[in-house]
């Protein structure tokens, strides 16, 4: 947590010293029982210190970043402002210093606080390639001030941290919290952390986190999970004061209190009671319920069909009702429930040799699950490679009639993954290659500098070097030019203008006779995009290339696109992103 400290003048409290004085002196002189004139020695003190106050230049209230203090521990850092006066705080939240992106403290402040949340809106609907989540994450991220219009500082918190929670953003949860030590919606972004353990099994991991459940958090979710993790792990007195205290409170039902008595070995005997009403309730329902069965329906919440499936509470081969099976389906269609167990329940699914052997004609007689469990075990049984093909693609059509792709999308990659490609029929190459998900690596390729093509010179070294020698940039950019303006032929790309534009934003002198306003001069910037610049509204700024760039990775946008990107990167001095975006685009990589 960042916090600034401002001290801020009070002339009451400068008239409550001198009463404090004056009283001080009437006291002393009563004990050495002198008569002093107090009135006027108070009243002279009083001038002295108005004329002394008044002669002093005032001071700017302005951060002093010199006073700069750092806990190691919780990385909490504190800002001092340089007045002397009464002591206030304006406290930050968040995971990046400003400087590390090149943003500022003051990014969001001339924003209207109505856009934020309807851009805030648009960016959820939208799946964010690597750089674009990448750039966002970084800038709702980093320490700054909230809106000053129609968005509270509470709000704008709460936007940043449901997306986390939305996003399932664990491991960015987990570091926001031991660098946050107290801010609104502390609870609830702990409670996802919890149930995001619990959901997956292990709950061991999940009790570990609940050293962020600190005794000011007054949560009785939370409350009832430490209480039982204190049980756990042998720790029975402490877990029974903390029981008996929440009872006291009133703060706990009938429902956790007998769950817990019989834990803690106080109740011979468990009700049978399964409860779904949030998770822990029913895990505990699921380790205290004999024979426990639980029958999930569509509306059950998706941490619970998370825990079914990460605790094998659900008998795969014991499914036999069709209304049952397409409920799993779409559970697994929606990322509830492990879609490789849709592939156990087909194989569960019951066929004779005709029907297995007529396949290809005898699914169209068939109900939807039982259609794809035919087609399936067909694929199976097949040893033919085309034939093979043909009724994986057509078990992607039975999948897609029933608006169920998310569930095949995966299997069908990793099948076709495993098939040699020179065993592939030329007629589906094409089809087998748009099927197949392929992982995106960052690693492009090591850099080849090519002196032939500005903006792949040896003067990009400038963006994808950290060590660079700008004298020697300078060098060897006048050497390059030399040598491609005595190419006639040579057409300066949006690119090389890309570069230039760069290159003068960052010092590098260019020479007189290359004129870049006419080189640029077909090229337009969005003026929605470069009037945020001029407002200073850096954050909004971020946000709408993040829009921008979308779900495209930066290396496939287009040049115009790439050219006014960079070039409001450039006027807002944001370039540690810039060089970014530079570096996977300009050069060649072999």
């Amino acid at each position: 947590m960042l916090r600034i400290k401002s001290k801020e003048s009070n002339k009451n409290n400068k008239n409550f010293v001198f009463l404090v004085l004056g009283l001080f002196i009437i006291c002393e002189a009563s004990f050495a029982n002198e008569p002093v004139d107090i009135w006027k020695k108070s009243e002279n003190e009083k001038t002295e210190n108005l004329d002394k106050a008044l002669s002093q230049p005032k001071e700017e209230n302005k951060i002093d970043f010199s006073k700069i203090q750092i806990n190691e521990n919780k990385q909490e850092i504190k800002i001092t402002e340089s007045k002397k006066e009464e002591e206030s705080e304006v406290r930050f939240v968040g995971l990046y210093d400003p400087e590390e992106n090149d943003l500022d403290l003051e990014m969001w402040k001339n924003t209207d606080g109505e856009t934020i949340k309807n851009t805030f809106k648009r960016i959820e609907k939208i799946p964010l390639s690597k750089f674009s989540e990448e750039i966002f994450i970084n800038t709702i991220m980093t320490y700054s001030y909230a809106p000053k219009n129609k968005l509270s500082k509470e709000q704008f918190l709460k936007l940043k941290l449901n997306w986390l929670i939305k996003n399932n953003k664990n491991n960015l949860i987990e570091k926001f919290l031991n660098n946050n030590l107290e801010f609104d919606g502390k609870s609830k972004l702990i409670k996802h952390v919890v149930d995001y353990y619990i959901s997956l099994a292990d709950i061991s991991e999940g009790c570990k986190k609940s050293n962020f459940i600190s005794k000011e958090i007054k949560d009785s979710y939370l409350e009832k999970f430490r209480i039982y993790c204190l049980v756990l792990n042998k720790k029975n007195d402490e877990a029974q004061i903390n029981f008996d205290l929440l009872r006291e409170q009133g703060r706990s039902d009938n429902f956790f209190n007998n769950k817990i008595l019989f834990l803690l070995g106080l109740k011979d005997k468990p009700d049978n009671k399964i409860s779904d009403k949030n998770l822990l309730y029913f895990y505990l329902s699921s380790v205290t319920v004999e024979n426990f069965k639980y029958e999930p329906k569509q509306k059950t919440d998706k941490n619970i069909w998370k825990y079914l499936t990460a605790s094998n509470l659900i008998a795969i081969d014991q499914l036999e009702n069709p209304e049952v099976i397409e409920k799993y389906e779409i559970a697994a269609n929606q990322g509830n429930f492990d879609k490789n167990k849709i592939f156990e329940i087909y194989l569960s699914v019951p066929f004779n040799i005709n029907q297995l052997i007529n396949a290809n004609t005898v699914y169209q007689s068939l109900t939807g699950h039982e259609a794809r469990a035919l087609i399936y075990q067909k694929i199976l049984l097949s040893d033919n490679l085309e034939k093979k093909i043909n009724l994986l693609f057509l078990l992607k059509d039975l999948f897609k009639k029933d608006k169920l792709d998310n569930v095949y999308v995966e299997y069908l990659s990793d099948t076709l993954k495993v098939i040699d490609v020179n065993d592939i029929p030329d007629e589906f190459k094409k089809i087998v290659e748009r099927n197949i998900i392929l992982e995106k690596s960052r690693d492009l390729g090591k850099l080849k500098y090519d002196d032939k093509i500005l903006h792949r010179s040896r003067v990009i070294k400038i963006f994808t070097e950290e060590d660079f020698d700008k004298e020697k940039i300078n060098k060897d950019f006048v050497k390059i030019y030399k040598k491609i303006s005595r190419n006639k032929k040579y057409f300066f790309s949006i690119k090389d203008i890309i570069l230039l534009e760069t290159l003068s934003s960052d010092g590098i002198e260019i020479p007189k006779d290359l004129d870049i306003k006419e080189l640029s001069k077909n090229l337009t910037i969005p003026s929605n995009i470069d009037s945020l610049v001029e407002k200073g509204e850096t954050g909004m700024l971020m946000l709408k290339l993040v829009e921008i760039i979308g779900s495209d990775e930066i290396e496939n946008l287009d040049p115009e696109t790439l050219y006014f990107i960079t070039n409001v990167l450039n006027k807002a001095e944001i370039k540690k992103v810039r060089n970014q975006i530079l570096n996977l685009t300009l050069p060649l990589r072999v």
